[in-house]
């Protein structure tokens, strides 16, 4: 088959549309229709047929699709493995992190990577839903759990720990608990049910204050940790977050220090293929370096 012919085939099956293929390859709609029509005609089957939304792959165009995607995937892997002989870390990395991470911890660490290595274009994908990095979504990812892919690497980076935690101005209002049972009588932050979360169990706190949180009137809820950390900051109420954003803001103090929800483990995940990347390990070793100078966990508390 004419090379030229199926990489336009794939813009095509991509974007389903001949416009959309057009503009990815900087042709024009009419120069795409006619390598698709050509392409059938030597085929002997139609791949397309149209559809209100546009164009829609027959069974004979998903079976041409699947080994097309294939040998882009491929040849992107290819791409990769001879852009990490360079001697020198460059070019394009991408890295899917949950938001919680993301926000709380990484970003602002992002500009001394960025001085280190300023020839690797580095891309982070803020998401908490698991992309699948084995399909070239992204190369690398910080997950707050073990993969179970079986061709996916991982390394073991830290046990993020959390406490219970709430604001000097809120303690000046409604008083501390110093006990467990007291914890059901003060304005709780967690998260809504039923939504995508990094970790599990992130309404840890409710089941420790033996609230119900359908029914109390003393939750607020929201899907991003930044958002509970800048709502505890300003006295909305008691949350769980994470050691180090505890330990790294002065106006927050943690309440029952011995009451510690189950570590959060951290890891760096990336495909097999990609074991020598120059890249990754740069990016590796710098995530490394980071956690070493992080306090994951609180002092130990006194006896």
């Amino acid at each position: 088959m004419d090379w030229d012919k199926l990489r336009i085939f794939h813009a095509v099956a991509e974007s389903g549309s001949l416009t959309g293929a057009g503009k990815a390859l900087s042709l024009s709609q009419p120069a795409v229709s006619r390598q698709i029509a050509t392409l059938e005609e030597n085929l002997g089957v139609g791949l397309f047929r149209r559809h209100a939304r546009g164009l829609v792959l027959t069974e004979q165009g998903e079976l041409l699709y699947e080994t097309t995607k294939d040998i882009f995937h491929r040849l992107s892997v290819v791409k990769g493995q001879l852009g990490d002989t360079r001697k020198r870390p460059e070019g394009p990395l991408t890295i899917t992190v949950s938001e919680f991470v993301a926000s709380t911890w990484l970003a602002p660490k992002l500009v001394q990577f960025r001085e280190a290595y300023p020839d690797i274009q580095l891309t982070i994908l803020v998401d908490d839903k698991i992309l699948k990095i084995n399909l070239k979504e992204a190369d690398a990812a910080l997950r707050l759990s073990k993969p179970t892919e079986s061709d996916l690497i991982h390394r073991h980076l830290a046990s993020i720990h959390f406490h219970i935690c709430g604001s000097k101005s809120y303690f000046e209002k409604y008083g501390q608990p110093k006990i467990v049972n007291e914890l059901k009588n003060h304005r709780l932050i967690g998260v809504p049910e039923n939504i995508t979360w990094p970790f599990s169990n992130p309404n840890w706190l409710f089941e420790v204050a033996g609230v119900n949180e359908r029914t109390a009137n003393n939750l607020m809820k929201t899907n991003s940790m930044q958002a509970i950390h800048q709502a505890v900051k300003t006295g909305a109420g008691l949350a769980v977050l994470p050691d180090y954003m505890i330990a790294e803001d002065p106006s927050l103090e943690a309440v029952l220090p011995r009451l510690e929800r189950p570590p959060v483990e951290m890891y760096f995940i990336y495909a097999e293929e990609r074991r020598n990347s120059r890249r990754l390990t740069a990016f590796r070793d710098f995530l490394l370096e980071n956690i070493q100078a992080t306090s994951f966990a609180l002092r130990p508390i006194e006896s």
